[in-house]
């Protein structure tokens, strides 16, 4: 690792790194860097940060200070030479009659080279041009073709995305950009619809394509023979990013489309059989297994809006299984004093009084008053109500006391009179 900071000429292009050299340089701040061409003012993108040593391009330049107020007013005087040698030169292309576009001039910060740079269809003779530029600067003078990109890049602008153009804003270099592109992604090929301004393909197309690349592996193409979870069909219309294909199937006699998944149908390959050959069986279907919901918490909820509503529901748990028990415990006193009543009719109709107890008991009686011999069926028992009587409480006290008094003086007395107490012992 090695402490760099990134830097951008005129604030467009490509960044490079540069050794600090003990500076602590901020984001934004203006620096004078060492270059191959000489002293520059240069933007600084990025501060003081480690870089991995495979990332650095050695031998690594140093800053050679931040931009002081001088600096900046050199900067601004060659801002205005490079507005007036565009015109300058403009009209020396003019009266030289060359087939060449200006685009754009730059003034080195020590102001002893100017360069420009012009667009042409062909290769230019532009040496006598380059003589009358001398003699007008009188410095060293520069001419350097570019292409279309490189213009754009240079004027910058906005794109049909409402965005700046990519190329003057963060892409570092241009990579190939092909029709192709457009086609897997499945856009118009009109031209007018998928280039930028610079007249070439739309760098942005290249952005996407390693993931419809693998998208496509997972889709028939469309006009396909496919099979589906429904029988053999042919592939209408596919959608790569919803992964999703419509089907005429062969069993159909009209010509309704059906929808299907991309794991739910399989390329045949070879394409379509001939006539009298059967189709192969390529797919391996698996339903999915449906997701089970999770309830998902915030865990930013305050608890004190929820608890009122726990509060609340408790509350009606309680009075509902409280009111539940009430209702059961009238039903059992009701059940109750149903059968004391119905005791109570029983007694009065039997005749009998208060205190008493009356009983029931079954007996068994058998048809014609004889026992059942073995193997003989056992005839139809009947019961009938015995009535028992039960004594009060009272008539049992009265017997208490109609004891004789027999059954307590059988004990007998010892022989000589009274019985010694213990005082007298």
């Amino acid at each position: 690792m090695i402490e760099v900071i990134s830097v951008k000429f005129k604030n467009r292009g490509k960044c490079y790194f540069f050794a600090p050299n003990g500076l602590q340089v901020r984001n934004g701040e203006k620096v004078i860097v060492e270059t191959a061409k000489g002293l520059e003012i240069a933007d600084c993108c990025h501060g003081n940060h480690m870089a991995e040593d495979t990332a650095v391009v050695q031998p690594l330049r140093n800053v050679v200070r931040i931009a002081t107020v001088d600096d900046l007013r050199v900067e601004e005087i060659n801002k205005k030479r490079e507005k007036e040698a565009l015109v300058i030169c403009a009209k020396k292309i003019e009266e030289h009659g060359l087939d060449m576009k200006l685009v754009d001039v730059e003034c080195n910060f020590e102001g002893n080279k100017t360069t420009f740079f012009f667009t042409s269809n062909g290769r230019v003779d532009f040496r006598e041009l380059v003589k009358d530029l001398a003699g007008v600067f009188r410095n060293r003078i520069e001419l350097r073709q570019i292409g279309v990109r490189d213009e754009t890049k240079m004027l910058g602008g906005i794109g049909i995305c409402g965005r700046p153009y990519c190329c003057s804003q963060f892409l570092d270099d241009f990579q190939p950009v092909s029709t192709k592109m457009a086609k897997v992604q499945s856009l118009s090929l009109n031209p007018a619809k998928i280039s930028g301004a610079c007249g070439r393909l739309m760098c942005c197309l290249r952005y996407e394509q390693a993931a419809y690349e693998d998208l496509v592996k997972k889709v028939p193409k469309q006009g396909a023979f496919v099979e589906t979870i429904d029988g053999y069909g042919t592939a209408v219309q596919v959608n790569l990013l919803r992964q999703t294909v419509k089907v005429r199937l062969d069993s159909d006699n009209d010509d309704s489309l059906h929808l299907y998944k991309a794991n739910e149908l399989c390329a045949v390959p070879g394409g379509r059989p001939k006539d009298g050959e059967t189709p192969p069986h390529v797919l391996n279907y698996v339903p999915e297994e449906p997701e089970e919901e999770i309830e998902e918490t915030d865990p930013w909820a305050v608890p004190s809006m929820v608890v009122p509503e726990i509060k609340e529901e408790s509350r009606e748990g309680a009075r509902s299984s409280r009111s539940d028990r009430n209702r059961r415990r009238r039903k059992k006193n009701g059940e109750r004093s149903g059968e004391k009543s119905a005791e109570k009719a029983s007694a009065e109709k039997s005749g009998a009084k208060k205190g008493e107890k009356t009983e029931v008991r079954p007996e068994r009686v058998s048809d014609g008053g004889k026992k059942p011999q073995r193997g003989d069926k056992p005839g139809k028992a009947t019961v009938k109500p015995v009535k028992i009587e039960a004594k009060s409480e009272n008539a049992e006290a009265k017997t208490e006391k109609n004891e004789s008094p027999r059954s307590r003086s059988r004990r007998r007395r010892p022989r000589g009179g009274k019985p010694k107490t213990d005082a007298a012992e």
